[in-house]
């Protein structure tokens, strides 16, 4: 290595090092990076049965039947609300926790917890006790509740002849009664620790009965047969 004179001593002159340079990542070309399209991606959107059902079938129909000139005339249902009491819930503490879970098995969806108003003596209650839960359903998931309700469950009551048709409540609003839960496939019968029944609300947009009711009956409402 050579040395060079620097202040009357000899030092070693530093050897200069050569500067790294930064190697550009390999990229590959635009040219060279497949196209994918909507279908490569996923499939469409599958929408549930009864959606696809009251676009095709139920809104030609009402509209011919009712002579509504626009399809956002036509009723449709807004939500269902599934409600149960327990009377039972102010000697038993674990009724609230078992009806809490046999309900979100049902709908899919966790309930709520609803409690009393106000304080009533001879029934030994008071404000805010637990007594009932309760879930509102929208949407597709309201509507595969309906389907699994309609197809599946309703048919599994023993000796079942019908829903009666005089459960309106003059505004559109129709009313089932489920005495036994485990009407339902989804819930398993050595799981629960009673049976328990609740009630099925169905909300429309329209305010007459009659065409309530027609709306329910195509999509798959078994109601008893007119005399």
């Amino acid at each position: 290595m050579p040395k060079v004179q620097r202040d009357g001593g000899l030092e070693a002159k530093a050897e200069k090092k050569p500067r790294r340079t930064r190697q550009a990542k390999s990229r590959p070309s635009r040219s060279a990076t497949p196209k994918v399209n909507a279908e490569s991606q996923g499939a469409e959107k599958v929408l549930p049965r009864l959606t696809q059902r009251y676009k095709d079938e139920i809104v030609p129909t009402l509209m011919k039947e009712f002579n509504f000139k626009s399809p956002m005339e036509v009723p449709r249902i807004k939500k269902v609300v599934l409600n149960v009491s327990l009377g039972e819930a102010l000697t038993n503490s674990h009724a609230i926790e078992s009806a809490v879970r046999d309900l979100t098995t049902i709908a899919g969806q966790k309930p709520i917890v609803t409690r009393a108003h106000k304080s009533i003596a001879g029934f030994k209650l008071r404000a805010g006790t637990a007594i009932g839960t309760a879930v509102t359903l929208r949407g597709q998931r309201m509507m595969y509740f309906l389907d699994r309700l309609f197809n599946a469950a309703l048919p599994r009551i023993r000796d079942f002849n019908g829903i009666p048709r005089s459960s309106f409540d003059g505004h559109g609003n129709f009313s089932i009664g489920i005495r036994e839960q485990i009407i339902f496939p989804e819930i398993d019968y050595d799981s629960i620790d009673r049976i328990r029944g609740f009630q099925v609300t169905i909300t429309t947009t329209t305010k007459d009965d009659r065409q309530a009711e027609r709306l329910l009956e195509m999509m798959g409402v078994p109601f008893t047969r007119q005399n």
